[in-house]
Formats: structure tokens, C-alpha cells, sequence
């Protein structure tokens, strides 16, 4: 009997260790931080952090906010985030610069060329004042749809407004004639009276990118994979779900304007992925042609596809 009460005990301790084991494992999978701007590529990530999809994966993240791409961009460089919903020319200038990072996955954007009230009835851009981010997806992606309306760069005058919500209000305020803004804040500004010009998706382009630093993707590589894990979960809750299941969230977690409730345009989502490369072409034609990078990178150099299942 001894003997039987022995072993039963032993077989406890056993399934009480292996427990213990398991639950550290999973408490020792390491935090990551990350920097979103106010857009809809960075939606997955929001709702995967409120739905508790994170939490399920075993994974701790924290969602920096930033109102301007300079300031995400510092603050990856500063090392106070592992990584960043950015974009491919951003990718660029970091590996340049000496500063090691990797695209991860593409995101979900969209990007609109819009004029303001102070315009009129007028959609000619030429010789206007158009409000951008310089050297960023907003300037590239604006270059792509002036030439779309056949206009060159240098035929409207660009007016580097980096702070995202500071060109939305002077859009809107009449302070300048044109603007590039991201989704959801272009929805906003057309809510104002602003008119679509051009936009990314009718395009067909998207250049915006996940990207973490290299010391991230060695050190917390368990992490990617969990954040990955939850933010398909994410993915496939808003492929499913109406917007007005999460609207709120968006407004009062994320920072939404209140003004988007009733106005949201979203991108079709899509599970993580690798970006395109043709858009990843792109990209590195107009970084050179413009001389912002000395070497054009190859899509290897900057793409890491360890996380893409």
C-alpha cells in the first residue's frame, strides 16, 4: 500500500512539474512593443490586443501610438519598440542608415490624394499646395497618383506636414489645397467636404510593411510566431465581423476620430503574407530615381519570411 501511495504521489509531483514547466514557458515568452501610426493597416493588431488574442497566444504586446512616421521611425532607432506597422522605404532607410531591421509581413492601407474645400468644384492639382509626410509612403504614393492625373511632382507645390492629424485639420481649415492621408482620416476629411482625387486601391498598389528589428527576430522569435498566430486570428474576426461590432474600440482604444463611425472605408484584410514584388519594385525605383538611397536593395536584403505560414 506504501508502495502504491508512493508512486501515486511521485506521479503527482511528475504532472505538477511538467505543469509548472509549461506555464513558464509560456510566462517567459518575451514582450513586444510596437508602434502603429492612426491608420487601418494597423486595425489586426488593435483588435488581436483587445479581443485577447494576444493573450491567448501567450504573448505580451504593447501598441505604441505615434501621429507621425518620423517619430515611429526615432522611436524603433531609440530602441523602445521591436518593430513598427511602416513601410517599405522606411525598410531602406533604416538598412541604410546602419540600423538593422526586417519586413516581416505586408499590411492592409489605403492612401488617398484629396482635395479640400478651399478648392471649389476644382480637382486640377496643378501648381496647388498638397500637404504630405517627405520621403515617406504618403510622398511616394502621392507621386504615384499625380501621375495618374498626369502630373508631374514638380507641378504642385509640397507642403511637409508630418504630424498626420495636423494635415487632416488644415485640409479641412482650408490652410492648404490638397492632401495625402491615410484611411481612416481620409474618410474623415471627405465628412468635411473634401473630394477624392486618386487612391491606393484603385491603384493597386501597397507598399506598407511589418517590419521588427533584427535583434528582435533572433532574440524573440517565439514571440513573432505567437504575435503571428493572433494576428490572423485577428484577420479572420474581421473578415467575419461587421464594422459596427468594433467601431467603438477603434474610437476609443485606437483614437479614431468620432467622425468615422458612420464613414469607415476598410481594406479587404488578408492574413499575414509577404509584400508583393512588384510593389517592393516600386518602391526601390523611386528611392533611386529620387537619390534617396545610394544602393537599391534586393527584395532578400530586406524581406524575412521565417513568420509567414
Amino acid at each position: 500500500m506504501k508502495k502504491i501511495v508512493s508512486s501515486a504521489c511521485g506521479l503527482v509531483l511528475v504532472f505538477v512539474m511538467l505543469f509548472s514547466t509549461g506555464c513558464s514557458a509560456k510566462q517567459e515568452t518575451q514582450p513586444l512593443s510596437i508602434g502603429v501610426l492612426p491608420d487601418v493597416d494597423s486595425i489586426p493588431l488593435i483588435i488581436a490586443q483587445e479581443k485577447g488574442f494576444f493573450e491567448d497566444e501567450g504573448i505580451d504586446v504593447s501598441i505604441e501610438h505615434f501621429t507621425s512616421a518620423p517619430d515611429r521611425e526615432s522611436a524603433l532607432q531609440a530602441g523602445s519598440i521591436d518593430g513598427a506597422v511602416s513601410d517599405i522605404l522606411s525598410a531602406a532607410f533604416l538598412t541604410e542608415g546602419g540600423f538593422n531591421v526586417a519586413i516581416t509581413s505586408m499590411t492592409n492601407g489605403s492612401y488617398k490624394l484629396l482635395a479640400g474645400q478651399a478648392m471649389g468644384d476644382s480637382t486640377d492639382l496643378s501648381g496647388k499646395s498638397i500637404a504630405i509626410s517627405t520621403n515617406t509612403i504618403i510622398e511616394y504614393t502621392t507621386d504615384k497618383m499625380l501621375s495618374e492625373i498626369g502630373l508631374m511632382p514638380d507641378d504642385v507645390e509640397k507642403t511637409a506636414i508630418p504630424q498626420i492629424p495636423v494635415r487632416l485639420e488644415m485640409l479641412k481649415s482650408g490652410q492648404i489645397d490638397a492632401a495625402t492621408l491615410p484611411e481612416p482620416l481620409a474618410s474623415v476629411a471627405v465628412k468635411s467636404g473634401a473630394t477624392v482625387i486618386h487612391g491606393t486601391d484603385s491603384l493597386g498598389i501597397n507598399p506598407g510593411v511589418l517590419l521588427f528589428t533584427k535583434d528582435a527576430i533572433e532574440h524573440k522569435k517565439e514571440g513573432l510566431e505567437a504575435f503571428y498566430r493572433a494576428y490572423n486570428k485577428a484577420v479572420t474576426y474581421l473578415q467575419d465581423e461587421p464594422v459596427s461590432s468594433y467601431i467603438d474600440i477603434l474610437i476609443n482604444i485606437a483614437g479614431f476620430p468620432e467622425d468615422v463611425k458612420d464613414s469607415l472605408l476598410l481594406p479587404v484584410y488578408t492574413r499575414a503574407s509577404l509584400p508583393n514584388t512588384e510593389d517592393f519594385k516600386g518602391v526601390m525605383a523611386w528611392l533611386t530615381e529620387k537619390g534617396l538611397i545610394e544602393q537599391s536593395f534586393s527584395y532578400d536584403d530586406l524581406v524575412d519570411s521565417s513568420f509567414v505560414k
